[in-house]
């Protein structure tokens, strides 16, 4: 432990943070350096200041990430329409990589030694944060308390704290959120309470962002999203940064009851765990970018990448953001979009998100071959024939052999 002169920690201010540069400055007898990334999630982030110099922290780096999270990290992600095990839009997954980039950045900057989180092990997090990690500085040292120390409890915690003075808000009369919740620009996630029995139903006063569908407007919104090479540069005509389009598009979304999920999903650490989310804006994102790629892509191209999704989808769940093949599939995601250029116009209503229009200088939707009227020769139904026939001709073959489909 000696070999340990310096420690960058990722450090939100709360609970079990502060009790990690308490607990590495008297383990490891080190210089704690600390990180607070302000990635959107609602809460002001620079009260973690006079916390972290009220545990004798030197040097503190609170950063404004907003805009970079969604421009690097969200929007190719939703380039690739990602979704994990058909329903989760991997709001807390994407988020991992850009703190274990600016960890390390941090760490070179400092000279320092080791990098810290607050992950527990039973989570996906500390799989995220600490390939990350060894991808940009393969030989960096990670600290994860909660594999090695033996506070196991909030209550062996706040002992922790009062036995060495730890300022901590906490008050036996202040009511504490029964979830586990991590927020940033894309989503807030609720676990642990009775989310535990996958039977119960969330509490209505859990949910923060969203007002329930039902006590939505009785009156659909519209929008009209501009895209640009397969991302939203404006909404309505008003051209607005990526973290910025996030946030609008959280209000508007939430505000129609749009973005609720409740889900079991297969951890990367080998559980089952129950969780709820809401995301708002990026269930917006998702049905507006397929909308718009559903006339500016060609056929084959939008299969591929269908195919390719639960694949894309998996790495970032399971930490890979760093990894070459996400590089390979993104550069190929990528250059699909090229041409996804337009607007998509969305009509919200009561938890419900549908496309209600799309149109493009770009658009492959040809309505003098599709339409059901006169086509005035543009496609000649006779050619259908032999593509049909050519496509049963393996199977007439078989037939024709006494292979019996029926019978088997």
């Amino acid at each position: 432990m000696s070999d340990i002169k310096k420690v960058v920690l990722a450090y939100s201010g709360g609970l079990d943070t502060s009790v990690i540069v308490r607990w590495l400055q008297d383990t490891y007898n080190c210089e704690v350096v600390t990180f607070t990334a302000d990635l959107g999630q609602g809460e002001e982030v620079e009260p973690a200041r006079a916390k972290a110099e009220a545990l004798g922290v030197k040097e503190i780096y609170i950063e404004d990430l907003r805009e970079e999270f969604v421009r690097d990290f969200v929007f190719p992600m939703f380039r690739a329409n990602a979704i994990y095990e058909g329903e989760y839009l991997l709001g807390t997954s994407i988020a991992r990589p850009l703190i274990a980039k600016r960890l390390i950045e941090i760490a070179n900057e400092t000279g320092a030694d080791a990098i810290s989180h607050g992950a527990t092990g039973k989570g996906n997090d500390q799989v995220r944060f600490e390939l990350g990690a060894y991808a940009l500085k393969p030989g960096v040292k990670v600290i994860a308390p909660w594999r090695e120390w033996d506070l196991t409890s909030r209550e062996t915690l706040m002992a922790y704290c009062e036995e060495r003075n730890i300022p901590v808000d906490f008050s036996k009369n202040k009511k504490k959120s029964p979830y586990s919740m991590d927020a940033n620009l894309l989503h807030i996630s609720y676990e642990g309470g009775i989310l535990e029995d996958p039977w119960a139903e969330a509490e209505e006063d859990m949910w923060r962002w969203s007002v329930s569908p039902e006590q939505a407007p009785d009156e659909p919104t519209y929008l009209v999203l501009t895209y640009r090479n397969g991302d939203i540069v404006a909404i309505d005509g008003k051209e607005m940064s990526p973290a910025t389009v996030l946030e609008y598009l959280n209000k508007v979304g939430g505000a129609n009851g749009v973005g609720r999920l409740d889900i079991v999903e297969n951890r990367f650490v080998g559980m089952k765990s129950r969780g709820c989310y809401e995301t708002p804006g990026g269930t917006i994102m998702m049905k507006a970018h397929r909308a718009i790629e559903s006339i500016t892509l060609d056929r084959e191209a939008a299969h591929l990448k269908d195919e390719l999704m639960p694949r894309y989808a998996e790495i970032i769940y399971n930490g890979f953001w760093w990894s070459e093949e996400r590089k390979m599939m993104q550069q190929m995601i990528d250059y699909s979009q090229r041409n996804v250029n337009g607007e998509v116009r969305i009509k919200l209503y009561k938890g419900s998100v549908s496309a209600a229009g799309r149109r493009s200088e770009d658009s492959l939707f040809d309505e003098s071959i599709a339409t059901f009227e006169d086509d005035a020769g543009s496609y000649n139904q006779k050619d259908a024939e032999g593509f049909i026939k050519l496509n049963a001709l393996r199977m007439r073959i078989a037939a024709s052999k006494g292979r019996n489909l029926l019978e088997d």
